[in-house]
């Protein structure tokens, strides 16, 4: 199979949803390996933001795109058709920061691609072949992607009350995307139409570009174009949005309640994946045969053993010896003094020094980044802090205070990922906790 752009370009206008104002939308034939790129035309030097994963910068009701000041909206539905209908090349022009809705579906996108006549070019169509499960949850959203060969969706969508549940399974291919996804349109909850309206958002929306389900009752200017419309409009956005690693895949995209930001964390942890797959494996030097010496064990680390285990120096290092490590590893007291000679002092605050509240938290993070070292073998690994969660902030910290930090390993995941939680107390008084995440990475990977 041949990559495909289109023969011709097309113009159509339409209104933005969200702003509310009118756009005009030019589709451009574009060379081989070009991709999908969009291109401001009403903005000076006619900056361009190339439609991919990395450049996706807000999924609030829609899928945006950026680069720099520069940015595309609702990309969805365009993205939707160049997929299903297996267009890889094509420049698009706008000359707004938003794509038009049109009627709420992906059908005047998809009679512009017929228009402009799709055309196979000469190099071969490159595919991302899953090899393993992907899934990502968020709630009681779920997304799994499965090996398959070919592309499938099945996709369960429901409302907030579960009134209006709806299921469906399909092979995706050009003649079953424009007959049988295109012209679902997007939906939205009654309730949910005064809050976007306060978010600055559909200003441009009615019945016109969307179907609105009000309890049981469906409010449309004209029927029902399935009788699981709203279950085909979240399959043509998760089509859209997986369109963003850049290429096409072959899997079966498995989706319970999807939304925009919930395909994106799937596309984001499958591309994950497709670049970890491109790159050159390491060369192997045969130097030793033994495996490599793991750390020793300990119950307590003074400074020099910390230095020799976390990449931090003065004036950031802030565990300055382990009190106690318990003998499975999973719990350590580590200490801290706080001295007035440390320089955020001089400026937090002048003349009244407080310990900042990052700070502690940095603590925290050490403390339990040198347990996840002493559980794992860190020999040429290093703490990568992913996430915090829980975090409080409950006293003032004053130079001539000693932190005492206990940390604690919660969760491990293939010895390389997991989560703790933490606290800092003072004089026996808790001044700070969190939960977090972590993630061991080599230390060459810096």
């Amino acid at each position: 199979m041949k990559q495909r752009s289109i023969l011709r370009e097309v113009t159509a206008k339409g209104k933005a949803v969200h702003t509310g104002e009118d756009v005009t939308l030019t589709l451009k034939p574009a060379p081989e390996d070009h991709g999908v790129v969009f291109r401001r035309i009403d903005l000076y030097g006619k900056p361009e933001v190339k439609a991919s994963i990395d450049s996706v910068s807000e999924v609030v009701r829609s899928t945006t795109v950026s680069d720099g000041y520069t940015k595309v909206e609702m990309t969805e539905h365009l993205m939707s058709v160049l997929n299903g209908m297996g267009i890889d090349n094509v420049l698009v022009e706008v000359d707004g920061n938003e794509l038009p809705v049109f009627d709420g579906s992906a059908k005047q996108y998809l009679n512009m691609v017929l228009e402009a006549e799709p055309v196979s070019q000469r190099k071969d169509r490159e595919f991302y072949e899953l090899k393993e499960p992907v899934s990502v949850s968020d709630g009681n959203r779920s997304l799994l992607a499965l090996p398959y060969d070919g592309f499938k969706v099945t996709c369960t969508s429901t409302d907030t009350k579960s009134v209006h549940t709806q299921h469906l399974s399909i092979d995706i291919d050009p003649d079953s995307y424009a007959t049988q996804i295109a012209a679902a349109r997007t939906f939205t909850i009654y309730e949910e139409i005064e809050p976007l309206l306060k978010m600055g958002k559909i200003k441009g929306g009615s019945l016109d570009c969307a179907v609105v389900i009000k309890g049981d009752k469906i409010l449309s200017k004209e029927p029902l174009r399935f009788s699981d419309e709203m279950v085909r409009h979240k399959i043509l956005d998760i089509i859209g949005d997986i369109f963003l690693l850049g290429k096409p895949i072959k899997a079966h995209i498995v989706g319970l309640i999807p939304g925009h930001a919930i395909n994106a964390k799937l596309t984001r942890a499958i591309h994950g994946k497709m670049v970890a797959e491109t790159k050159d494996p390491p060369k192997k030097v045969a130097i030793k045969s033994e495996p490599p010496e793991a750390l020793p064990d300990v119950s307590e680390l003074n400074i020099q053993q910390l230095l020799n285990l976390l990449p931090h120096r003065y004036p950031f290092l802030m565990v300055d010896r382990v009190l106690e490590v318990k003998e499975d590893k999973t719990e350590l007291v580590a200490v801290k003094n706080v001295t007035v000679n440390e320089p955020h002092f001089t400026g937090h605050y002048p003349g009244n020094p407080i310990m900042p509240g990052v700070l502690q938290i940095e603590a925290m993070a050490q403390a339990a980044g040198v347990l996840m070292l002493l559980l794992c073998g860190g020999e040429g690994k290093v703490p990568l802090f992913a996430n915090a969660d829980k975090v409080k902030l409950r006293k003032v910290v004053t130079p001539g205070d000693q932190l005492v930090i206990e940390a604690k390993i919660l969760k491990l995941k293939a010895n390389k990922i997991g989560t703790a939680s933490a606290n800092c107390k003072v004089n026996g008084k808790v001044v700070s906790s969190m939960d977090m995440m972590f993630t061991l990475i080599p230390e060459e990977n810096l």
